[in-house]
């Protein structure tokens, strides 16, 4: 009587790797079945076979062959003055994509840049705060008692919105995106984002979010929508789709929850449900939509890819920044993001120097929790499309364990201790 058994990782390895090499073309799931039929005696999962074709690099597209990476652009125009005259942006390759370097010397602890956000789509104890009168619908800041307070102008006893303001300036803000997300005023959003914050869908939100604004901006001020089109369109991406066929995704793909998710986005910006919820966006969206704009904003395609946007470019808090979408991951990195004053600008981020900083050098972030050892570093990482990371650090200890036969686990490298606290503080990507 045959037993089955679980092979050893470094026996797993070396059979998928020559199954690989031996069938460039094929994907996980016929990998999995070529393993399964040339050892029959070995119980191995699909998804164990997915991570150890991850690690290596051999998941169809890691690589570009077919554009399975996140693909971005240089914003043309951008103005980064704006923010800072410490760094510049500069284009790698096609692979990499784009980045931020310093353009002079930087001392540890300096502060780089101060942001506030494009679109904000706050983590759900705050989202909460803000459905129930608590926080500012626009900064995301606690409300105390304070006689500056403002409501929204639109909420009636009839169609009431419960969101308040912190001040009239922040009302004053609030008209980018949140006209077209008010229960009063667009009703029709309210189920999108009842979807959004049941699942905890943070890309959803954020994309609800972006597209309120782009959409207002579009009826009000036809430059600033070309700096605001251009401003998304450049972000990077990767589909959800691409990111299913590159076994990126945390769990098999949902698209039943994708198709009901881009009908309640059309409903909420394009085409509602009801005559009265069609009257009511009518009077926020009084021009036509451009048929390029409106294809690639309400595609299902287009949809998918929205998401994908979101999903690389949030900041751990939920805020998506011009100038932070630039910046790149590294396991070791050299510049903080922190939210500093949680009084009075939760949404602002503040960028700092790690440590000095020469110019010329790339500024970086890390996407994860840098506490993790190599191989977990880096499968989180190919979670996201981004293949296998070749940071500095990763590189050194991939080759410190080459050389000593060490096995994971290893100690992460100096000056990485408090890192862990610190990208929960408001480091990363989600």
């Amino acid at each position: 009587m045959s037993t089955s058994i679980s092979p050893a990782e470094d026996e797993l390895k070396t059979a998928l790797v020559a199954l690989k090499t031996a069938n460039p073309a094929l994907g996980i799931a016929k990998i999995h079945a070529l393993l399964l039929s040339a050892h029959p005696e070995w119980t191995v999962s699909e998804k164990r076979t997915r991570k150890v074709l991850q690690s290596e690099n051999l998941v169809n597209g890691t690589q570009g062959a077919q554009g399975l990476y996140p693909t971005s652009k240089v914003i043309e125009g951008l103005d980064i003055s704006k923010w800072t005259k410490k760094a510049e942006v500069k284009y790698y390759s096609k692979l990499k994509g784009k980045g931020l370097i310093a353009t002079g010397p930087l001392a540890e602890g300096e502060t780089i840049w101060k942001e506030d956000p494009f679109a904000l789509a706050p983590e759900w104890n705050l989202y909460d705060m803000q459905m129930s009168s608590h926080a500012c619908g626009y900064c995301s800041t606690p409300l105390t008692t304070s006689p500056l307070i403002v409501p929204c102008a639109a909420s009636t006893s009839s169609t009431p919105c419960p969101v308040r303001f912190c001040t009239r300036l922040c009302l004053s803000r609030s008209d980018k995106s949140h006209p077209l997300l008010c229960a009063s005023r667009n009703p029709a959003s309210a189920p999108l984002l009842h979807f959004a914050r049941r699942n905890q869908w943070m890309a959803l939100h954020a994309l609800s979010q972006c597209t309120a604004r782009v959409l207002l901006t579009y009826n009000q001020d036809e430059k600033a929508f070309e700096e605001d089109w251009e401003v998304v369109r450049s972000l990077a991406q990767l589909g959800m789709e691409e990111r299913a066929k590159g076994g990126w995704l945390n769990g098999e793909p949902d698209r039943a929850m994708w198709k009901k998710a881009h009908k309640l986005f059309v409903q909420a910006f394009q085409e509602p449900s009801t005559e009265a919820e069609k009257k009511r966006l009518a009077k926020l969206l009084r021009k036509s939509l451009r048929p390029d704009v409106a294809d690639a904003l309400f595609s299902y395609d287009a949809f998918l890819r929205g998401l994908g946007r979101m999903s690389l470019n949030l900041e751990a808090h939920g805020g998506l920044y011009v100038l932070h979408s630039h910046i790149n991951h590294s396991c070791a990195p050299n510049v903080s993001v922190r939210h500093l004053d949680q009084r009075t600008a939760l949404s602002r981020i503040t960028l700092l120097a790690r440590r000095d900083i020469a110019p010329g050098e790339e500024l970086l972030i890390t996407y994860v929790n840098p506490e993790l050892p190599l191989e977990q570093r880096r499968r989180q990482l190919m979670e996201w499309g981004f293949g296998k990371c070749i940071c500095e650090r990763c590189t050194k200890e991939e080759s410190e364990r080459k050389t000593t036969g060490e096995g994971e686990g290893a100690e992460p490298v100096e000056d990485t201790a408090d890192l862990e606290a610190e990208l929960k503080a408001g480091l990363g990507v989600m």
